[in-house]
């Protein structure tokens, strides 16, 4: 239940205890009280997907190799969902991969989030290369430890000890991730 809704989810229980009762005709005719409070009928619905505190990620990738979250531990890993479609995510693409061909203890992963084929994938790899591997995620089959985005870009940044430092939703630049990693109490190298 969202957070906010709480609060007037009590207040609206309190307030229901102090109205008028219309009498009854005698007390075995009584309405038992629900077990616990409905949520209103305008309360938004949450999803209930989250990305696990460590997620594990092993995908084929475009250039025919595995990428294993797992055996990246020991360095901050940025893993990017993205689209061939997606403005925001072409505009970040030579930022994050500039990143993570300058610094030794972060590396980056695009899963590209779309119904594509490899080879035209590949091919719009060759005119627009990235320096990171690149994963195409099944959209009907997403990685089970990651939250099926809200939007694109989403970009999770993955401590050392294979951890979710932190959840980016929108586009993201190299200055965002390395004050992230500080935030976090890692350093960037």
């Amino acid at each position: 239940m969202n957070r906010t809704l709480v609060p007037f989810a009590v207040l609206a229980l309190v307030l229901a205890g102090c109205t008028p009762q219309a009498p009854t005709a005698a007390p075995e005719a009584a309405i038992p009280a629900p077990a616990a409070p409905a949520a209103p009928a305008n309360a938004p619905v949450e999803a209930v997907q989250r990305t696990a505190e460590f997620p594990q990620l092993q995908v084929a990738t475009v250039d025919g190799k595995t990428y294993d979250l797992a055996s990246h531990r020991g360095k901050w890993v940025v893993v990017n969902f993205w689209a061939t479609w997606c403005a925001p995510c072409l505009q970040e693409m030579p930022e994050l991969s500039a990143l993570h061909a300058m610094r030794s203890n972060v590396e980056v992963v695009g899963l590209a989030y779309e119904d594509i084929e490899l080879d035209e994938m590949q091919g719009f790899l060759k005119a627009r290369p990235v320096a990171y591997p690149i994963a195409i995620l099944d959209v009907y089959d997403p990685p089970k430890d990651f939250a099926t985005p809200r939007g694109l870009p989403m970009t999770y940044l993955i401590a050392p000890d294979g951890k979710v430092a932190k959840q980016f939703v929108g586009p993201v630049n190299a200055q965002e991730i390395e004050q992230a990693i500080s935030a976090a109490g890692g350093k960037v190298a």
